[in-house]
């Protein structure tokens, strides 16, 4: 059976109602709860809200160390729940710490980055080296638009890079399937086709409550995707191996959803999916995220490089990248054409 979270609650005000949830005995049996904080907006938040017997703490957005620390604070207070507020980096790290000390874990979002907000990863920095780790998902998401709406433009372009990207992911899984016999769950291809394909269609954007709620909601169902496949495969393909690869690389290039975004476009070319292929593209020219090396601010040198690099961050995925076996030169041929293509 699948765990899912006992509620989602999407829309404009909705951390008003987190001290009645946090109420509720099957998240929080004796009302002794954590609240770890980000910077900026998840600050703000916590300050509003008269959350009674809760602790807070406060947090940059720390790698494996600091969560670590965390669990162990945890589990020395005898908390029931911990509940993280802020964006993508506070949201992972809550939730590594609350699984390392056995707690439910309620994800109050400020951004919509990316789909960890309600997945069972966790993508932290581990002595300088981003990591995923596995973790339960948060037993219950809170998506104020509020605040949403108040983060930086790019984090939701983010959330869109994000999302579409599971389309390539899932042509990557049939990939495996057809010539390794790997095993496909359809229940959690279509949990992941679904959430992309309610956003890359769409002509409304990241200024538009409706299209806020339909990305919130795209991305706790990439989550739940994953939930189901007991692994990221149906949301992180060889898009994904590029994108670990730039970050591994060249630290600091762009945000993950921006990465994944163009990393997608460029996989979805290798596979020659024209119809794929153009759906990407629009909506990526749409919402004037990356879709080429430049774009990025990579030279095609550097993206080949990390194409080449890619299979290495995940040497038990097969993907449309390990199936032609790029070399360099190889690598960085289909690189230039691909940059001429829609550069």
């Amino acid at each position: 059976m699948v765990g899912t979270p006992l509620t989602v609650d999407i829309g404009a005000g909705t951390v008003a109602g987190l001290a009645p949830l946090l109420a509720d005995r099957r998240i929080s049996s004796g009302g002794h709860v954590a609240v770890v904080v980000g910077p900026g907006l998840g600050e703000e938040i916590a300050d509003s809200l008269e959350l009674a017997n809760a602790e807070v703490w406060h947090t940059e957005g720390g790698g494996v160390e600091e969560a670590t620390a965390l669990a162990r604070k945890l589990r020395e207070g005898f908390y029931d729940a911990l509940v993280g507020i802020g964006g993508g980096r506070t949201i992972d790290l809550a939730k590594y710490a609350a699984s390392l000390s056995g707690l439910p874990m309620v994800a109050v979002a400020t951004s919509l980055a990316h789909d960890g907000l309600a997945s069972p990863v966790a993508s932290l920095e581990d002595h300088g080296r981003k990591g995923s780790y596995g973790v339960q998902m948060p037993i219950a998401v809170m998506v104020d638009l509020d605040y949403v709406r108040r983060s930086d433009p790019a984090l939701r372009r983010g959330g869109v890079g994000d999302v579409i990207s599971n389309l390539s992911a899932i042509a990557d899984w049939r990939l495996a399937e057809r010539v390794r016999g790997e095993t496909v769950d359809g229940v959690a291809v279509t949990f992941a086709r679904t959430a992309a394909t309610s956003i890359v269609h769409r002509e409304d954007g990241i200024d538009d409550d409706a299209f806020l709620i339909a990305l919130a909601e795209a991305l706790v169902l990439s989550g739940l995707a994953m939930a189901t496949a007991g692994s990221s495969r149906p949301c992180s393909g060889g898009d994904h191996e590029i994108l670990h690869a730039i970050d591994h690389l060249f630290p600091g290039t762009a945000g993950h959803g921006e990465l994944a975004g163009a990393a997608s476009l460029f996989t979805a070319w290798l596979r020659e999916e024209n119809g794929l292929s153009a759906g990407l593209d629009t909506c990526l020219r749409r919402h004037e995220l990356p879709r080429v090396p430049a774009d990025l601010g990579l030279s095609d040198e550097q993206f080949a490089q990390a194409v080449v690099h890619a299979p290495l961050t995940r040497p038990d995925r097969y993907t449309i990248l390990e199936h032609l076996e790029l070399d360099d030169a190889g690598a960085l041929e289909r690189v230039k054409a691909f940059a001429a293509t829609y550069g």
